[in-house]
């Protein structure tokens, strides 16, 4: 884009042109923002043009998952009561995009009220399987990205829902630490526990994405800004990563090789956590009481929340602060079985790090797992590795480095 190879034009339409075609199989499009990315696209080139290049994400089209405001577009979060909601204000993680240059192409599917992979339209389907849901609740995000039809995108994780959808669909995500990146201008499910990410095809374009959108605002009392430097100038050699006695075996080579230092660890409070799990529906039926006073239907595209909020009216607040006060001994616990190690690899701990606030980073790893008795079952094996809070740079940095050393990131689906 810098040198002219590419105009941002030639690109912008190239991946609208995709969006069209392959969004009537994958349905991981709810609007095309077409009119503002030819805009954008065609700004990026006049200053790219003039010598006004602002960065690597100039010109490079984008989607953003559809829980994320843009002033001029419907808003849906994924539920047909809000099929035509628009607001007039646009979220800081797009403002902060269109800083950089980046040109945003579609809004891009999420479950109803980010759950799942089912949508007012429908459900967004694995690119690589179209058999299968993409998972969610980043459904189209991932899908979108893992078919080629946008450069990157933005998800949001709450209790898997980057992490989960870049596995299935084998893309590349990172889950920041939490406060690291600003929410305002999108939908609240839990105030605690919500994060936005970028979902790409490699690490090293998450790092790029991550750089840009990171940092307070004044808008979301949550955000904070904390040091991100990337490239990162501290070597992989003597890193300390943590491991779970048993697993991920080829993958511990793999970090031998590196030069990376395996420290055998055990990961408390799996238990209690799936106990404190309750503690965002209790923060979404706050989020959504309003609704919920008003009489909500399964019509309304609510089918997965509507009894869940009803009965989480009835949890007291003695409850609730109970469960707070666990949550900080949780985090606490994970503190000291983790502070040997600078980063730690697999566990199946989403739970428990989205109670914490852990930023973990996704990638696929190896080949297709395929139950020959049940065919939807097919599943796309991926590692997780997870940071120490505010270290995102020394994560990504582990996961750039693992994921050069082969080649799972670079393989396309053949729809």
């Amino acid at each position: 884009m810098r040198t002219r190879k590419v105009t941002s034009l030639e690109l912008t339409r190239l991946y609208l042109g995709r969006l069209k075609r392959y969004d009537e199989v994958l349905k991981c499009v709810v609007n095309l923002t077409e009119d503002l990315a030819l805009q954008q696209a065609a700004r990026a080139d006049e200053e790219i043009a003039a010598g006004r290049y602002r960065g690597p994400l100039h010109g490079i089209p984008w989607g953003a998952k559809d829980l994320i405001a843009c002033a001029g577009y419907p808003t849906t979060w994924g539920a047909a009561f809000y099929k035509d909601q628009q607001f007039g204000h646009t979220a800081t993680v797009v403002d902060k995009l269109n800083a950089a240059g980046a040109v945003l192409v579609a809004k891009l599917t999420t479950g109803a009220l980010a759950e799942g992979d089912q949508w007012f339209g429908g459900m967004t389907r694995n690119p690589f399987f179209p058999e299968q849901g993409s998972s969610g609740s980043s459904a189209g995000p991932a899908s979108a990205v893992a078919a080629g039809l946008v450069g990157f995108a933005i998800g949001s994780e709450t209790l898997g829902s980057i992490v989960s959808p870049c596995i299935r669909c084998r893309a590349t995500g990172l889950r920041p630490t939490f406060g690291r990146v600003s929410r305002y201008g999108c939908m609240p499910l839990s105030w605690t526990m919500d994060k936005l990410g970028p979902i790409a095809r490699s690490v090293e374009d998450c790092a790029i994405v991550f750089e840009a959108i990171h940092g307070a605002d004044g808008k979301d009392a949550a955000a904070v800004t904390r040091p991100f430097q990337w490239p990162v100038k501290s070597e992989i050699k003597g890193m300390r990563v943590g491991y779970f006695e048993g697993r991920d075996e080829d993958a511990l080579e793999i970090l031998r090789d590196l030069g990376a230092t395996l420290l055998p660890i055990d990961l408390p409070g799996r238990q209690l956590a799936n106990q404190l799990a309750s503690m965002l529906s209790i923060e979404a039926a706050a989020a959504f009481d309003e609704v919920t006073a008003a009489g909500i239907t399964d019509a309304h595209g609510f089918n997965r929340w509507k009894e869940r909020f009803q009965r989480m009216r009835f949890v007291s607040a003695v409850d609730y602060i109970r469960a707070n006060r666990l949550r900080s001994v949780l985090m606490e616990d994970v503190a000291r079985a983790t502070s040997q190690v600078d980063a730690w690899i697999g566990g199946d701990d989403l739970v428990v790090t989205n109670l914490t606030g852990h930023p973990t980073v996704v990638l696929p790893h190896g080949a297709w797992e395929i139950s020959s008795d049940e065919p939807r079952r097919l599943r796309s094996r991926s590692i997780t590795f997870t940071g120490q809070p505010y270290a995102d740079d020394s994560l990504l940095a582990l996961g750039a480095a693992f994921q050069a050393k082969g080649d799972a990131h670079l393989q396309r689906p053949s729809l």
